[in-house]
């Protein structure tokens, strides 16, 4: 079956603090400039204006965190980068997985 694959990345800078039970730096207040892959996938035969999503407002729903506390927008258990990548995956049409990547070597994947 035909499919098309889309395939966006954003930048944005955010802060937070985890409430982890154990010491760590991250309990604390900092922040983390992300790169967000989004993948989205569907039908050819499903296309609307030639897109499947237009790239803009993928942009617009993951840009709502860009310089923002995660903090003042998620519920504790929500204030990680798996957390945020589910999230994002579940608010953007035909989103089939989001990468959060936090530096050069840590990065989270959520896969619908």
């Amino acid at each position: 079956m035909p499919l098309i694959r889309l395939t966006k990345t954003l930048t944005i800078a955010v802060a937070h603090e985890l409430d982890l039970p154990y010491e760590s730096p991250c309990n604390n207040l900092h922040g983390h400039n992300l790169a967000i892959t989004v993948v989205c996938e569907g039908d050819p035969e499903e296309l609307h204006h030639g897109m499947l999503i237009d790239f803009t407002e993928i942009s617009q729903i993951v840009k709502h965190y860009d310089h923002r506390n995660l903090n003042d927008l998620l519920v504790p258990e929500q204030r990680t980068s798996e957390m945020l990548a589910k999230i994002l995956c579940e608010r953007i049409p035909h989103c089939v997985s989001v990468e959060v990547k936090e530096s050069e070597g840590n990065s989270a994947c959520y896969i619908r």
